[in-house]
């Protein structure tokens, strides 16, 4: 009995120490229950060194560049000053702009050259001159100073004089509205005028007749050339003599004593509407060459028979654009064109047979206002060959000049090419439309 009334009494001991050391601890070291109306509060930082001091300030995180204050849990902390040493110092006030005095404007240390300077670009004429004694053969060995150039009258300075051979640019028209044993007679000769280019310059068919229209694009003397003429050769011409529209081999059926076998009503034929458009056709070529390499001599060689009926475009409007894009027309003429006395018969006017049977002077005309010189008119399979290397030899050694027009932009400009050789020809265009000024 004795014994477990201790051990009762040991027990009740021990439970009394055990509440007086739980009611000896802090109330804080209890962390309440978190709710919504009362967050969890954030715990305090470390310390940033063993052994520090536990009433000592708290480190501060070392503060950035954005100008804000730093945010640590719930609460924003201030943020320190920055040093003086990282601090920048304010840029120097910009200095007043003043004008550059007259005389005074400085140079590049490189080219030598006025800085701030406006440069306009100039328009430069550029002439070719083909200069020919009295037998025909070219002149060379002229100098700048045996050329005098006259625009309107006034006396240009030369501001660019050369006899160097140029590569070429040329748009090659065959006339295949002829009569069918012209066009067999150019097509033999075909072989001779790829011979005559040479492998610097490149080359553009076209053909015309009732249209014009384009064989091959601008190439070099290559195989695709060779393919385009050999297409050309293929074509046939038109047949010889007017359109029959009556009689045994008339577009009618039999008639027995003037009637009409099939019908009652007897037919009424008209001939076909012929045309040349060899306008049309210039036109063209001289579009296609405006758009090729300024650095090549451009230039237009027709081999036709002269005649031109039924173009859209007109004389005068085709050549304003020879003129103003420095095209040059070079021609041969065949069958009625080259016929000597041919080009003065159609220098008589007759009114009432032109709108039926076209013009055969423009050819000519072209040639001579845009400096070709003359038409080299052949009969023969061989004159036409030499013809070619004649033609051409003319378009690629010529005398180039140029010079920049004093007055401004105008309208249509003669030019006259003077040289101070005696019994001379000089062939150049008759004058040119100027350009806008570029900028």
């Amino acid at each position: 009995m004795a014994t477990k009334i201790g051990t009762v009494l040991i027990l009740g001991l021990a439970l009394l120490l055990t509440g007086t050391l739980a009611a000896q601890k802090k109330p804080e070291d209890i962390p309440d229950a978190p709710s919504a109306t009362r967050p969890i509060p954030p715990p305090a930082p470390p310390s940033t060194r063993p052994g520090a001091d536990e009433n000592a300030t708290p480190d501060v995180p070392p503060a950035d560049n954005s100008g804000e204050g730093v945010t640590t849990g719930s609460k924003e902390m201030p943020r320190s000053a920055p040093d003086s040493a990282d601090q920048k110092p304010a840029p120097p006030p910009m200095p007043p702009v003043k004008t550059v005095p007259a005389g005074s404007v400085p140079k590049d240390l490189e080219t030598g050259q006025d800085l701030y300077t406006i440069r306009v670009t100039k328009n430069v004429v550029t002439v070719p001159v083909t200069v020919k004694d009295s037998d025909g053969r070219l002149v060379g060995g002229l100098q700048p100073k045996d050329f005098s150039v006259l625009e309107n009258g006034q006396r240009q300075k030369l501001e660019y004089f050369t006899s160097d051979p140029f590569p070429l640019s040329a748009a090659v028209i065959i006339d295949t509205g002829m009569a069918d044993v012209g066009l067999r007679k150019v097509q033999e000769t075909l072989s001779a005028l790829q011979g005559a280019f040479s492998q610097f310059d490149e080359v553009g068919i076209y053909t015309y007749s009732s249209t014009a229209g384009r064989v091959a694009d601008f190439t070099s003397v290559s195989k695709q050339l060779t393919v385009a003429l050999n297409q050309v050769k293929g074509y046939s011409g038109a047949n010889n003599g007017p359109p029959v529209t009556s009689g045994p081999l008339g577009p009618q059926g039999p008639i027995i004593n003037g009637r009409p076998i099939d019908s009652p009503v007897t037919p009424v034929s008209t001939p076909p509407k012929v045309a040349r458009v060899m306008n049309d056709a210039i036109l063209l070529a001289a579009r296609d060459l405006s758009k090729r390499d300024p650095l090549r001599r451009k230039i237009i060689f027709v081999i036709s028979d002269g005649r031109e009926q039924g173009s859209t475009a007109s004389y005068a409007d085709t050549l304003k654009v020879l003129l103003t894009q420095n095209i040059t027309v070079y021609a041969v003429g065949v069958e009625g064109a080259a016929i000597p006395v041919y080009d003065r018969l159609q220098r008589i006017h007759l009114p009432k047979t032109r709108g039926l049977m076209g013009y055969s002077d423009i050819l000519p005309k072209y040639v001579s206002a845009t400096g070709g010189g003359t038409v080299y008119g052949e009969l023969a399979q061989g004159d036409i060959e030499l013809a070619y290397a004649r033609a051409l030899g003319d378009a690629r050694y010529q005398y180039t000049l140029g010079y920049s027009p004093k007055s401004g932009i105008g309208g249509y400009r003669e030019i006259e090419v003077r040289v101070r050789r005696p019994d001379v020809k000089v062939y150049a265009k008759h004058g040119y439309y100027p350009l806008p000024t570029p900028r």
